[in-house]
């Protein structure tokens, strides 16, 4: 019999529709909130008059800016597996505080998770502050909530306190830098960073190390990933299914390297790659360095074409209340960390970094902004 996929908003999605999917009963997608340009994208890829694909239970689409994305077929069995595997690394089921879009699979599995544990999630109303949020989770339970670097950040510099009552607080969807990282366990924060994507149903290595039933690979500098979590492909995309997917195996296009004792350092995305001067460049490090300095609070870094380099670094920086930025400075900090090729040659202030809908950064839609800004 023919399946086809319910197309659900992320503001109507309910325990049920993801008890449905679980159940293998009702296969769903859920559409993300946002502009109609970013919903009218979803439904491109989507294609919910076209008969789905033997096997998904769920179907997620990626980040990417406007007509970016790609739809992930997900079985009912790897969410479950990804959610098992979460649950018993973190120490057994807990109630969820849902603070991310459920358009995204890191918020998703949240949703999934509290389904596997037989709880309720309790969601993060917009403009809601962490510790009201918190104090509505049931008592004498574990408590575990998934964040993005960016709300990290904030709620160190506002709500540390809250962060502290968690017994698990994953962080992922973007490199988180080490200093924040640091920052957060110092001030006595469960942070566990993850590492994942839609096409793995979300994190599937914790703090560097796979969770069980996961195997990790580095091939030429790219990482693999294998396990019960891996998606089935790309709907209605074989050819780029073949491509990411084979032997059992998929391939993220990041970067990375392992340890002897097995544990994943990632680097940042293989096609991000900025090459300067025949010298690659991961914008992910330049970033943290700039992050680390009193005068940035936010950064995105990107190549752009030059005549002398081939490309050259470009910053486009938030800067910290009550200060000013100097590209000579930036440059002299981000040297002596990383070494002179990684110093940005170009910086532009910015009010902001825009995301995606899944809370990522959007790298190649600032970049455009400032290209554009150029002309």
């Amino acid at each position: 019999m023919a399946r086809h996929l319910t197309l659900v908003p992320a503001p109507d999605l309910s325990e049920d529709d993801v008890r449905a999917a679980l159940d293998g009963t009702r296969p769903i997608a859920v559409l993300p909130a946002g502009p109609p340009a970013v919903v009218d994208a979803a439904r491109r890829v989507l294609r919910p008059e076209e008969e789905l694909e033997p096997g998904a239970d769920l179907v997620v689409v990626t980040s990417g800016s406007t007509g970016g994305g790609r739809a992930v077929l997900l079985s009912s069995a790897a969410v479950r597996a990804s959610g098992t595997a979460t649950l018993d690394r973190l120490g057994g089921p807990g109630s969820w505080l849902l603070a991310l879009p459920v358009s995204a699979i890191a918020g998703l599995q949240v949703l999934c998770r509290s389904v596997l544990a037989g709880r309720r999630p309790t969601v993060l109303a917009p403009g809601e502050t962490l510790a009201v949020a918190a104090d509505r989770l049931p008592d004498g339970d574990r408590r575990y909530t998934a964040l993005v670097p960016t709300q990290l950040r904030r709620y160190l510099d506002h709500e540390p306190d809250a962060l502290r009552t968690f017994d698990g607080v994953l962080v992922g969807g973007a490199a988180t830098d080490p200093v924040l990282l640091d920052r957060a366990r110092r001030e006595g924060v469960q942070v566990v960073t993850t590492y994942g994507m839609t096409e793995t149903a979300g994190g599937c290595v914790y703090d560097g190390l796979p969770l069980d039933g996961v195997t990790v690979r580095v091939d030429d500098g790219g990482v693999r990933l294998a396990g019960p979590m891996l998606a089935l492909g790309y709907r209605l995309d074989p050819a780029a299914t073949a491509s990411a997917f084979a032997d059992g195996w998929f391939a993220t296009r990041d970067a990375g390297s392992l340890d002897t004792d097995g544990r994943l350092t990632v680097t940042g995305r293989l096609d991000d790659v900025v090459v300067t001067g025949g010298v690659n460049v991961a914008p992910a490090a330049v970033e943290a360095a700039l992050r680390a300095h009193p005068a940035v609070a936010d950064a995105v870094v990107f190549g752009r074409p030059d005549d002398d380099w081939g490309q050259r670094v470009v910053a486009a920086v938030v800067p910290a209340p009550g200060h000013t930025l100097e590209l000579a400075v930036l440059r002299t900090w981000v040297a002596e960390r990383l070494g002179a090729p990684a110093a940005p040659r170009e910086l532009h202030a910015v009010d902001t970094v825009p995301v995606l809908h899944t809370g990522k950064p959007d790298r190649r839609g600032i970049a455009a902004t400032v290209l554009q800004g150029d002309r």
